[in-house]
């Protein structure tokens, strides 16, 4: 019968030859190793629990890297490979005392768990214990051999292709995801990778790098990633800023200010003017004088379009919680409140607004933009791993800390995008951000007309939209 004794004495025994077993299954290490690093920007806090020989720790770049394995010879020789990072014997399923704790230097931005769970005596106990290592923004990213592969690698272990496990643990996607929420984290996003874990030039391109990320087949995927984060539970009260871009919308100014409610600690208004020709600059000005009160900034902005002022605005924001509300005010202002709560309450650190499910007022949206909308809805909840409706929706809600991670991270994807939408989506889903939707009522404008050219800016977004899957889904 298996105990946890054998299980640490296998581990133990089978240390020295680990380094043998990778070299044989070099492509399938390394391809962890691309897969981890997209996931966390270099320069993080990361611990890695069952660090084996510290190879996947070292990849990923962190400034502070810390990894524990109950092996001691393992330890070892993880030690000497990587010197500048932080190696401890340590079993993550007892209860660690202060000192241990404190010895480590916790708390971390990301926590690895790689190929772990299938062999560890008790997950639960594992997962929970991950908390105390944990900030309220730490990521969880496991991999895990999918279940259906069982037979395949159990016969891999059989004619000497994969080192033998110990009594694996073979579980279901819905398992792992039950368990972290019995321990108080929420899976943020999920996928599949690598139909063939062999290096096959031609068939590694269209296995690994296009049919896996297709839908269905994508179920089929030896390694499930997962990305979770702990689940905050006591609500806090923050300072916003709400960042208002525009451009010829004059007659919009002064309700942009009335119409939003009071909520949160303080509130500051950030008009950024976009070279308006029919005085929005001037109407800016004048609201800022005959609302003292408020804390009102104006600025005009530089460069072009609403990215551009929308990262104007973000710049010169100093509250804890930035808010884009398009100054058309199609959706409505007071609804801002619900944003605010959503994230404030943490049910969400990216909160985005969604147009396409309360009926609209006739002439909100043409039909050929209705259209777009929902494409691009579903092909973005395809992109990002995470259900998005209504993707183009002007209104966003994150916290600055988290802009600024996008912000030093934005050379990834480039500055492709003058909408400013996508480059906050898809810095968002690189950091792992765990996107949630308000529902809004679309309005009519009262004033000013669309600046929203269907086919030119339609081509635009087909482009970014490309561009974004061959940065996030098809690396």
């Amino acid at each position: 019968m298996a105990t946890k004794k054998g299980l640490q004495e296998y581990f133990e025994n089978t240390a020295k030859r680990r380094i043998v077993w990778k070299k044989r299954n070099r492509f399938y290490h390394k391809s962890l190793e691309k897969y981890f690093s997209l996931s966390i920007p270099s320069g993080s806090r990361v611990l890695e629990i069952g660090c084996g020989t510290g190879d996947l720790l070292a990849a990923v770049n962190p400034e502070y890297g810390v990894g524990i394995d109950f092996s001691p010879t393992i330890i070892e020789i993880a030690s000497a490979r990587y010197p500048m990072l932080h190696f401890r014997v340590q079993d993550i399923e007892e209860n660690f005392i202060k000192e241990d704790i404190d010895q480590i230097n916790q708390p971390f931005d990301y926590i690895i768990l790689s190929d772990l769970l299938h062999t560890l005596w008790d997950v639960q106990k594992t997962l929970g214990n991950l908390k105390q290592f944990c900030h309220p923004s730490t990521r969880i990213i496991i991999s895990n051999y999918n279940f259906l592969w069982e037979p395949i690698l159990k016969f891999g272990e059989l004619i000497g292709l994969k080192q033998q496990t110990f009594n694996s643990n073979w579980l279901s996607y819905n398992d792992i995801v039950n368990l972290l929420e019995i321990e108080g984290f929420k899976v943020v996003t999920s996928t599949q990778k690598l139909l063939i874990p062999k290096y096959i030039p031609l068939l590694n391109l269209i296995f690994n790098k296009i049919l896996v990320n297709l839908p269905l087949i994508n179920d089929l995927g030896l390694v499930t990633i997962l990305t979770a984060r702990i689940e905050k539970s006591i609500p806090q009260e923050h300072t916003v800023s709400i960042i208002i871009p525009a451009r010829n919308e004059m007659g919009n100014i002064q309700n942009a200010i009335t119409r939003i409610p009071q909520f949160g600690l303080s509130q500051e208004y950030i008009f950024v003017e976009g070279h308006s020709a029919d005085g929005t600059y001037e109407e800016m000005l004048r609201v800022q004088s005959v609302f003292p009160e408020k804390n009102i900034k104006v600025f005009r902005q530089n460069g072009k379009g609403k990215g551009d002022a929308v990262r104007a605005g973000f710049e010169a924001a100093t509250g804890e919680i930035l808010m884009i509300l398009d100054a058309d005010l199609t959706a409505p202002p007071e609804d801002l409140p619900k944003f605010y709560d959503a994230i404030a309450n943490g049910k969400g650190e990216f909160i985005n607004g969604c147009r396409l499910v309360y009926p609209m007022e006739k002439q909100a949206m043409r039909f050929l933009n209705l259209l777009a909308n929902k494409f691009f809805g579903l092909f973005f909840s395809y992109l990002l791993g995470q259900r998005l409706k209504d993707t183009l929706c002007g209104t966003k809600v994150l916290f600055k800390k988290d802009y600024e991670k996008i912000k030093a991270n934005r050379s990834y994807f480039g500055n492709f995008d003058p909408f400013g939408d996508f480059d906050l989506l898809f810095g968002a889903a690189k950091l792992n951000l765990h996107m949630v939707e308000v529902l809004v009522r679309y309005k009519d404008r009262e004033y000013g007309s669309t600046q929203i050219s269907r086919f030119k800016h339609g081509l635009l977004l087909i482009r970014m939209s490309l561009f974004a899957a061959n940065k996030l889904k098809f690396k």
